[in-house]
C-alpha cells in the first residue's frame, strides 16, 4: 500500500479540541449529570466530575472543535513544500460547514485520501460527530456507515494503524514515533493537554493553529518516512 500512495493526492489533517464550556459549573445541569456519570470510568475516588473536566474535550459529546488544519504536499522545481490552512472560529458550526466544503471539493477527485495519526479513533469520528450535532451534512468522505473496513482504510489514511503492523495492543504518539525517525517534533510550545487552557485562559488562538499546523507537518513527515523519503523541512511550510 504504501509503494502505491501519491503524497500529493493526500490531505493531512489535525484537529484540536476543548471542552465545552471553560469551567464545569458552566455546563448545563442536565450535560453536569452526564459528565458525571461519564467520568466515573476514569477518575480516581477523591476526584469529582469537576476536578477532570479537563478532559471532556476529547469525547465530541462533551467538547467542541477550536482549530482543524489540513495541509498538502506540493513541489517546486524538484522540491517539496508543504501547503497548510487552518480553519478556526469560536463558532464551532462556521468552522465546521468552511472545513466540510473544502474537504467535499478536495476528495471529489476518486484518487486522493485523507490521513490524520490516531485519525480512525480520533479525528475522523469526532469531525463526523460534531457535524451532525452543529446540523450540518457529512462531509462525502466521512459517511462510512456501511462500508467495509478495507473501503474505509483506502480512503481515510491513519499513520498509526501503519505503525501498528495488525498488532491492536497499544498506542503510539506522534511525538514517539517523531523521535524514533528523527522527524522534527511539533511539541516545542504546547502538547495536547494544555489546548484548553491556552484557549480559555489565555486567550491565545494563534498558538493553537501554529501548533496544529506543524502537527500536520509532522503526520505528512511519518508517512514520509514510512515510504523511505526524504522529510520536508519546516522552512518549506507554506501557511496559506
Amino acid at each position: 500500500m504504501l509503494s502505491q500512495l501519491n503524497v500529493e493526492d493526500i490531505l493531512f489533517i489535525d484537529i484540536e479540541t476543548a471542552p465545552q464550556q471553560p469551567d464545569f459549573g458552566e455546563l448545563p445541569e442536565v450535560f453536569q449529570q452526564l459528565w458525571d456519570k461519564k467520568s466515573t470510568y476514569f477518575r480516581t475516588d477523591d476526584q469529582t466530575a469537576g476536578d477532570v473536566y479537563e478532559r471532556a474535550g476529547i469525547y465530541a459529546e462533551f467538547g467542541k472543535i477550536i482549530c482543524i488544519s489540513a495541509g498538502v504536499v506540493t513541489q517546486k522545481q524538484g522540491e517539496r513544500f508543504y501547503r497548510v490552512k487552518s480553519f478556526f472560529d469560536d463558532n464551532e458550526k462556521k468552522l465546521l460547514s468552511q472545513f466540510n466544503d473544502m474537504l467535499n471539493k478536495f476528495m471529489s477527485h476518486p484518487e486522493r485520501r485523507i490521513c490524520a495519526h490516531n485519525g480512525q479513533e480520533f479525528d475522523y469520528p469526532y469531525i463526523a460527530r460534531r457535524t451532525l450535532i452543529n446540523g450540518l451534512p457529512l462531509p462525502k468522505s466521512l459517511d462510512i456507515a456501511g462500508m467495509k473496513p478495507w473501503e474505509v482504510k483506502d480512503r481515510l489514511i491513519d499513520t498509526l494503524q501503519l505503525w501498528k503492523f495488525g498488532d491492536y495492543k497499544n498506542y503510539t504518539s506522534l511525538n514517539l514515533l517523531c523521535a524514533v525517525f528523527n522527524i522534527p517534533t511539533p511539541k516545542d510550545d504546547i502538547d495536547g493537554s494544555q489546548v484548553a487552557s491556552v484557549y480559555y485562559n489565555d486567550g491565545e488562538i494563534d498558538r493553537i493553529i501554529r501548533y496544529c499546523e506543524k502537527d500536520t507537518l509532522a503526520v505528512t513527515n511519518l508517512l514520509l518516512r514510512y515510504k523511505g523519503e526524504e522529510i520536508i523541512p519546516m522552512e518549506n511550510m507554506e501557511v496559506v
